[in-house]
């Protein structure tokens, strides 16, 4: 029934969808001077954070906030998107597909009930078919295509291209249509963006690279300054970009303002602050005392950072111009509270509806071949190690199948793989309805499977000592941003667990 509830929410924002993307006059005044656009790109079908660790930016609930904020300006707002936002990955097992369906159609309520005036579309868009995408009801530019937003008595260009060819001839077509600034979606790599933007003819403003190699390599929020400047914004919506538009009194090209510096650096002074204190809080088993202090010094800089990236830029000046402005979705500022419930629902319905697919569907994992180590259960390995038990039981990796519970996620595709034992191979969990007994960051996690080590104890036959490489499958850039492996170690040896002049068999 919730599931139900969830979907007749999504489908009742449909009939409102056109409404909320039309011009707002009174909050645009056909004089106004100047616009604010708000871009996003290669969200990854993310609707927020994991929430693995502390501190943690993103979240489309945050993106909406940003969003509501910028229109409480007297100048007109566009909220742009740059494509690859509704899926993760390009393909899909069986059993994802009916939680990544669900996600995609959430993000896109959410996009429309934010004002969405267009977006471009790439490939992590299509992973369900294009009749799915098309069916979502999103205002979409094809490949080579161009459209003109109003934006009080000028207008914004945006373009959607995929190469250098079609990145000359859209933004030509988008200038002699009448655009007063021509930003180019452009679907590929800030590298790749940086040399379209060489081409003779290219009549863009701005590129937008949306598009990223992989999952991880979109870690950080790009600038190039040329010509024509390129952006990248760091992926799976942990950042906006905004791009705040002086026509000037005259009607003439916008150029990147040179007191754009001024903002880069004292943004990146706040950086290097709030990184050491992002990293000292999530260090384990940090005193609540100090982790409280240290939360509140990081709110405050958080807040003084919004203030900077959006305090407003002077119209007035007779040059035309133009600023750029990565927006940081930091873990302190507030979500839009209809945004939030449609995440709130999608949190609490998807893990019931996974759930009865894998009782429907679901295969046990294959088991193991033979003369291969097989997954027993930490009760086989407590047996001779008996005295490494203390020391695991205080770690966070015992109680990492509880973590999921507290916050409703234990039957999320995405969060249990690193908050079990065995997720996916041979002789461990592969069905969300058969977890039992394998709960928890357990032995073999760090250790391999041990039925071999459980028949003959040699340090042969099981991992004595996992190192770095182990840990970051889970305590990855995504999960673990803060992780650093010197510092985490020590946090789960002791004595019979790894402790210098303790040697497990």
């Amino acid at each position: 029934m919730r599931l139900v509830a969830l979907l007749a929410v999504l489908a009742s924002g449909l009939a409102g969808c056109k409404r909320s993307q039309e011009p707002r006059p009174e909050q645009a005044p056909p004089s106004a001077s100047g616009a604010i656009l708000l871009l996003s790109a290669d969200t990854r079908g993310y609707l927020g954070p994991c929430g693995c660790s502390e501190n943690m930016r993103g979240g489309i609930a945050r993106a909406a906030w940003q969003v509501q904020e910028a229109r409480k300006s007297a100048l007109p707002l566009l909220y742009i998107d740059g494509g690859d936002s509704l899926f993760g990955h390009p393909t899909l097992t069986p059993s994802e597909v009916p939680q990544e369906e669900l996600k995609a159609k959430t993000l896109a309520e959410a996009m429309k009930r934010m004002g969405l005036a267009v977006r471009a579309t790439g490939e992590l868009d299509d992973v369900r078919g294009v009749a799915f995408r098309q069916g979502l009801g999103l205002p979409e530019l094809p490949p080579g295509g161009m459209k003109l937003l109003p934006a009080g008595s000028r207008q914004v260009g945006v373009v959607a291209v995929q190469d250098a060819a079609q990145l000359a001839q859209a933004s030509t077509q988008a200038r002699g249509a009448g655009a007063d600034f021509v930003v180019a979606l452009f679907h590929g790599t800030v590298e790749a963006a940086q040399a379209a933007v060489a081409t003779p003819g290219v009549e863009a403003d701005l590129v937008l690279a949306t598009h990223t190699d992989s999952e991880f390599s979109g870690e950080e929020n790009k600038l190039v300054r040329a010509s024509v400047p390129v952006v990248g914004i760091q992926n799976k919506g942990r950042s906006l970009l905004r791009v705040d538009l002086a026509f000037g009194a005259q009607k003439g090209r916008l150029s990147l303002r040179k007191s754009q510096e001024d903002t880069d650096r004292e943004a990146a002074l706040l950086d290097q602050r709030m990184a050491l204190l992002n990293k000292e809080i999530n260090i384990p088993d940090i005193a609540p005392a100090r982790k409280q202090l240290q939360q509140g010094k990081l709110a405050e800089l958080v807040a003084r950072k919004q203030q900077l990236l959006t305090a407003p830029v002077a119209t007035s000046e007779a040059a035309p111009g133009f600023t750029l402005r990565f927006l940081p979705l930091e873990s302190t500022l507030p979500d839009q509270p209809e945004v939030k419930a449609l995440v709130t629902a999608y949190d609490r319905d998807v893990g019931e509806l996974n759930l009865a697919w894998a009782q429907e569907h679901g295969q046990d994992c294959p088991p193991p071949k033979k003369g291969e180590a097989a997954f027993v259960g930490n009760a086989s390995c407590q047996e001779c190690h008996a005295e490494a038990f203390p020391v695991w039981e205080k770690s966070k990796h015992h109680h990492a199948w509880k973590t999921l519970v507290d916050v409703g996620k234990q039957f999320h595709l995405n969060c249990v793989s690193c908050h079990v034992t065995g997720y996916e191979q041979p002789g461990g969990v592969c069905r969300l309805d058969k977890v039992a007994g394998r709960e928890d960051v357990g032995c073999e996690s760090c250790h391999g499977p041990g039925s071999l080590h459980a028949e003959d104890p040699t340090p042969q036959n099981v991992v004595a000592k996992p190192g770095r490489d182990l840990c970051v499958t889970c305590h990855n850039p995504e999960n673990s941003p803060h992780f650093d492996f010197a510092t985490y170690l020590p946090k789960v040896l002791g004595p019979g667990h790894g402790k210098p002049g303790k040697t497990p068999p």
